[in-house]
């Protein structure tokens, strides 16, 4: 959450009930990274000490002794700031409430990258966000200070105008209390909708099983995202979609995965069932094959029959940026072009599409793997600049 980071690195945030263990809240104030996955983190309130001292992830208060108030657990997907990530980035954007955006004290604000994050948290609808001036320990007070203003002008006008900016240093555990209490009130846990029907957004897909597993000791596919709304229980069938490529002859079609629970892991414990809010992983009775190394991300799971559509072509009505974020010196962006090869971000899928009709609203694109998207969901479209994909716009499907 607060590692010792490279600039524009987002660290993306989710409430939800559960557990912590001592190892992550170690983690926790090392500040070990993470690639896109899970980090669930206990937030805990000393009844006894004043505000910021009362925040902290530890049971007993290291301020007076007191047992510690769980508040909430929060999971968090990380974001590295390398320019490479830019799509992790964007597909865990898509299943957060909120976002902590560190930028390092000890170079100029902002960098290409942070820029970048900042836009795309805008384009997924991200606008609760803490800013945290992380490696102030590096610097004096008086060049903290000036890089503090250097922060507050560059979100002037963003969706993180407002937001509060919290100096720390990770490394010395410094201001960390200040920290939880910026997220605690700027990043509420929102209201959940329980019984409509369930959605699920897939950010990781495992095969958890050792090499030289006999057969009869192997375990099914794991799935891990988050649950946009509904609930699920252990021995419910899911439908997966877009689903799995299968070629009859010379004819490739995408079908429909089908699948049954048998385990919910919510922070580390097994629970029976699972509501919206959080990152968890789903034990499936999957052939682990299909699941293994990431394959499923960027697919849709629900209860069957209750899925979105399939798209292999979309429209998407859109609006270009004024110049290419990311860039240490920005370009102005051409006009997107006939025949053209975009990437598209939808949720938590990332395809390549190739423009097939251009007008001043809409594109029309033919995508070279389909997604499983609702009407009306947001794109990020993403244009190869320089040799890597850079943030150009954004649309909705229509």
């Amino acid at each position: 959450m607060v590692g010792h980071v490279d600039h524009g690195k987002t660290t993306l945030v989710n409430g939800l009930s559960g557990e912590w263990t001592d190892r992550h809240s170690e983690e926790i104030k090392r500040g070990i990274s993470i690639r896109l996955g899970y980090a669930d983190a206990t937030f805990r309130r000393c009844p006894a000490c004043e505000e910021p001292d009362c925040y902290t992830v530890e049971e007993i208060c290291k301020h007076c002794g007191s047992k510690t108030e769980e508040l909430r657990t929060v999971s968090f997907v990380d974001s590295p700031g390398h320019e490479a990530l830019m799509a992790t980035m964007l597909s865990g954007a898509a299943i957060m409430d909120g976002a902590v955006l560190l930028i390092a004290a000890s170079e100029p604000c902002p960098q290409p990258q942070t820029k970048e994050h900042l836009m795309a948290l805008s384009i997924v609808g991200i606008d609760k966000i803490v800013i945290a001036q992380n490696k102030i320990d590096l610097i004096s007070r008086d060049e903290a200070i000036a890089h503090y203003l250097q922060i507050q002008e560059f979100v002037k006008g963003t969706v993180a105008e407002n937001s509060p900016i919290v100096p720390i240093s990770a490394q010395q555990s410094a201001n960390l209390d200040v920290l939880i209490q910026s997220i605690e009130k700027t990043i509420p846990a929102p209201q959940r909708s329980f019984d409509e029907t369930p959605r699920l957004y897939i950010a990781r897909s495992f095969d958890v099983n050792k090499p030289g597993t006999p057969i009869k000791g192997l375990k099914g596919g794991v799935i891990g995202g988050s649950l946009l709304q509904g609930r699920l229980s252990g021995g419910d069938k899911l439908e997966i979609r877009p689903g799995r490529l299968v070629t009859t002859g010379s004819k490739e079609k995408w079908t429909p995965i089908e699948a049954e629970i048998t385990s919910i892991m919510v922070g580390g414990e097994r629970v029976n069932e699972v509501t919206p809010g959080g990152l968890m992983g789903i034990g499936t009775k999957l052939d682990p094959n299909m699941t293994r190394e990431d394959s499923l991300v960027g697919q849709c799971a629900g209860k069957p029959g209750t899925l979105p559509p399939t798209w292999n072509e979309l429209t998407i009505e859109f609006q270009l940026l004024e110049r290419a974020v990311g860039v240490t010196n920005e370009v102005e962006i051409p006009a997107i072009k006939v025949n053209e090869d975009i990437m598209l971000s939808v949720g938590t899928a990332i395809t390549i599409g190739e423009v097939k009709k251009v007008t001043k609203k809409t594109i029309d694109v033919k995508l070279s793997r389909p997604i499983c998207a609702e009407k009306g969901s947001r794109v990020a479209i993403g244009r190869k600049i320089s040799e890597r994909w850079h943030l150009i716009g954004a649309g909705v499907i229509v």
